[in-house]
């Protein structure tokens, strides 16, 4: 589902063009001289970058990655055990990935669930030329931000060739552009969820997340095996709207909990009465 643009850093609006690939390409440089279109319209840079919801569709994980120790790995050895958030974000970027994963490590420390213990998050970037040291450096920073223990070996932060950042953008529907003249990439914002197995389940946008919504779509994400029975409550109560990336409360939902919470307690309340005349009749039968 092709969702709105959101996020675009000023400094890459102001050096890029519109592009129709998703490969990063060299701008021609007098398309950097068009018109400034009409007050309340796109500007025609921005009409072909973009973040697309491709709900439900499978992650290439076999595609090859350098991790952060320089070690050659593959996407999949991320998966097959928790929910995983997935960030497309350069190192080197001068402004928007840096408030995306500040965004993303305010969202978490407020979380219950921690990095590494209930999911993982999965930084790669989508500049061929960055490096395994760049990437180092980036973990120790939010690491350090982040300061709960187990995260080093949940967080993982991945640089790789043109042609595998080239296959996983197509994959979640990550559209951008790259401008040789400046030497900087115009590029959506946000953040996206994805099962165990490697199905892209829930995307958010911009650069701040809510902590309740985040949450909730790990617990999706994970089929309900992780969070307590008020967090599955609170799931059954609230469902994913894929044109804002939130969730809403869903009134018939809440109704029908609500009704269900409501039968059970006079359930019990008929229970507990039952017993207690059982016992009062035990007890006049004794005294009798």
């Amino acid at each position: 589902m092709k969702a709105g643009l959101v996020g675009i850093a000023l400094m890459a609006v102001l050096a890029t063009t519109s592009v129709a690939a998703q490969d990063p390409i060299r701008l021609p440089t007098e398309r950097l001289t068009e018109a400034v279109p009409p007050a309340g319209a796109m500007p025609t840079l921005l009409q072909d970058i973009g973040l697309d919801q491709k709900l439900n569709e499978p992650l290439p994980l076999g595609l090859r990655f350098t991790d952060e120790q320089g070690r050659d790995v593959a996407l999949g050895d991320y998966f097959g055990r928790r929910p995983v958030v997935l960030v497309l974000a350069y190192y080197e970027c001068p402004m928007l990935c840096t408030q995306v994963l500040n965004g993303l490590v305010s969202a978490i420390g407020v979380l219950k669930f921690s990095v590494g213990q209930e999911f993982d998050i999965v930084t790669v970037s989508f500049d061929p030329g960055e490096t395994p040291e760049l990437a180092r450096g980036k973990k120790a920073a939010y690491i350090e931000r982040y300061k709960r223990a187990g995260a080093e070996g949940g967080w993982h932060f991945l640089t790789g060739s043109q042609h595998s950042i080239t296959q996983l953008t197509r994959a979640v529907g990550f559209r951008y552009a790259y401008n040789a003249e400046v030497d900087q990439y115009a590029h959506p914002s946000g953040i996206i969820v994805a099962t165990p197995d490697g199905r892209l389940s829930r995307y958010f946008y911009g650069i701040e997340y809510g902590p309740r919504d985040l949450r909730l779509a790990l617990i999706d994400a994970a089929d309900g095996k992780i969070g307590s029975v008020v967090d599955q409550l609170l799931l059954a109560c609230f469902h994913y709207d894929p044109k804002s990336g939130k969730y809403s409360l869903a009134i018939m939902r809440f109704v029908q909990a609500a009704g269900i919470l409501t039968v059970a307690g006079i359930g019990l309340t008929i229970l507990l009465l039952r017993r207690r005349e059982r016992r009062d009749t035990l007890a006049d039968g004794a005294h009798a």
